[in-house]
């Protein structure tokens, strides 16, 4: 076990992705004291580095459009806190419909986009992000460790008391499982079922293109 390794804390977060580095964050933000943060490799080396990055503004619901507001916010306002850049661009973004069926819906998402007040959807690097979030969080108390895989989730009466690591265990009140693509195996270590699964999706990253120029004008 490492010197400064610790053995008990209120809140262990597995998984160093964009999710878990972001619940540290606010967690710590908001008051939150004696929160370790627990990666099995290095920050963002699962599946936060394949993310397009891309920022949508509108959602289906209100409340998570509001959340993806709050989002661009805090994108544009962690270099300045933390000293990194998040490669947030607001450089907007393009729907495009193939039939008149989505053409329809597209004026729909439209107009429900006017009256929530939703703009500047833009573009970010998550990477980026994550190491702007753990710098925030580390700043506020956190403790992250690296090369630390959790091997099991202690269990007492029905309530978590710790997880045990490669390292050694921790005791803790609350533990949160951000383990991303591995969360379904996390959840299994204490009987649950949660319902994510991986799945393969593509994105093309081109240079400029005249015809968009043209469009964006």
């Amino acid at each position: 076990m490492a010197a400064n390794f610790p053995t008990q804390a209120r809140v262990v977060i597995i998984g160093g992705g964009i999710m878990g580095c972001s619940t540290a964050y606010h967690l710590a933000k908001n008051g939150w004291k004696d929160i370790v943060l627990l990666e099995q490799g290095r920050l963002t080396g699962g599946t936060t580095w394949h993310a397009a990055g891309l920022v949508g503004q509108l959602r289906g619901y209100q409340n998570l459009t509001r959340l993806i507001q709050y989002s661009t916010r805090l994108y544009a306002g962690l270099e300045a806190e933390t000293g990194l850049a998040t490669g947030w661009k607001q450089c907007g973004s393009i729907s495009v419909a193939r039939t008149p069926e989505r053409m329809t819906y597209l004026r729909r998402s439209a107009a429900t986009a006017n009256a929530q007040g939703v703009a500047g959807d833009g573009k970010a690097n998550p990477a980026d992000i994550t190491q702007a979030l753990a710098k925030g969080a580390r700043n506020n108390g956190v403790r992250i460790f690296e090369k630390t895989r959790v091997t099991a989730i202690d269990v007492k009466d029905g309530r978590v008391t710790g997880v045990r690591t490669t390292e050694g265990p921790i005791a803790a009140e609350v533990v949160v499982n951000c383990a991303g693509q591995w969360a379904r195996q996390v959840g299994r270590m204490v009987g649950v079922t949660v319902p994510l699964y991986s799945c393969e999706h593509m994105y093309i990253v081109t240079e400029k293109m005249e015809a968009c120029r043209a469009i964006c004008r």
